[in-house]
């Protein structure tokens, strides 16, 4: 990690203003995705409507957690970020915020994160914040994001966080439900994620973090994708038995499965007649449907307690 300040600015650096740059560090929305999984989570532990006190208190203590997260992330790779296209806009690479101040901002972020936890919602759920940023900014970003082409494979384990935040919010516990659904989002995060690797594979290389797309030939970025979306639709699957779910999640579940899978074995074909990872290949489909097929299940997730 370059320990050095970030310089001044860039000369396409976004104007914004100082609330607008603090705002960007915590990745506003990563936040939107993640509460997406944290509400039906809570309907589904609830059985129904949780407490509104409750689901408040999670809602904002768990963005504020994320916040907290994604800060300290871009704090740690500001290096990478000032040589990477897609990135070189934050604003501790364009000198809008210092590392320092940054860094402080992350820590308070996280404090608040698990007082509000703690008094609006659970211990656990407290407990369980203060584990997810510092999977994410210590594991995940300093231990492993540099040295594993699997980097993305464990930072689906920081990704699952808000799913058992949610549910130890409302039951004060953990249970298999949550784990299968906390499942299938560990595994939906590589098909979602090395697409868009893919597409700023020269971005990656650039800065010498070795992403799969990057390191790993396109036969074993094919095979593994695929592997990953069929772990996590077999997941999906799963909490129909485990958690007594209904035919509406069933149906869902199945045919979002379908339509997502059928997209990653088109992209796996494309890989393997390539000579290159990112050559003759089209990823981004599969990167924005990836987000469509998670939010489809979990608002299914969301809806099927109220109908059975």
């Amino acid at each position: 990690m370059n320990a050095e300040p970030a310089g001044p600015p860039a000369a396409d650096a976004p104007r914004r203003s100082r609330a607008a740059a603090y705002l960007a560090l915590t990745k506003p929305r990563i936040i939107e995705l993640l509460l997406v999984t944290t509400v039906p989570t809570m309907v589904l532990a609830a059985g129904g409507l949780p407490d509104w006190r409750v689901l408040l208190a999670t809602l904002v203590g768990g963005s504020l957690a994320a916040g907290s997260a994604n800060t300290l992330n871009q704090v740690a790779d500001r290096d990478i970020d000032a040589v990477m296209v897609r990135t070189r806009g934050r604003p501790i690479v364009t000198g809008e915020i210092s590392p320092r101040a940054a860094s402080v901002f992350g820590v308070v972020l996280g404090a608040l994160s698990v007082a509000v936890l703690w008094l609006g919602a659970t211990p656990l759920a407290a407990g369980l914040a203060v584990a997810a940023v510092l999977f994410y900014a210590v594991v995940y970003t300093l231990l492993l994001k540099r040295r594993t082409s699997q980097n993305i494979v464990w930072g689906g384990a920081a990704g699952f966080m808000p799913v058992l935040i949610g549910w130890a919010a409302v039951t004060g516990s953990l249970a298999w439900a949550p784990l299968v659904l906390a499942g299938i989002i560990f595994f939906w995060t590589p098909p979602h994620y090395w697409p868009l690797s893919i597409r700023y594979r020269e971005d990656y290389a650039r800065a010498d973090v070795p992403m799969l797309p990057v390191v790993g030939s396109p036969r074993s970025l094919a095979w593994q994708t695929v592997a990953h979306t069929v772990a996590m639709v077999a997941c999906s699957l799963l909490l129909v038995p485990v958690a007594g779910m209904g035919a509406v999640y069933t149906v869902t579940a199945v045919a979002a499965g379908a339509v997502f899978g059928a997209s990653v074995l088109r992209l796996a074909a494309q890989l393997r007649r390539s000579t290159a990872v990112g050559q003759a290949v089209r990823p981004m489909q599969v990167f924005h449907l990836s987000i469509t097929y998670l939010s489809v299940v979990f608002l299914a997730v969301a809806v099927d307690p109220f109908l059975f």
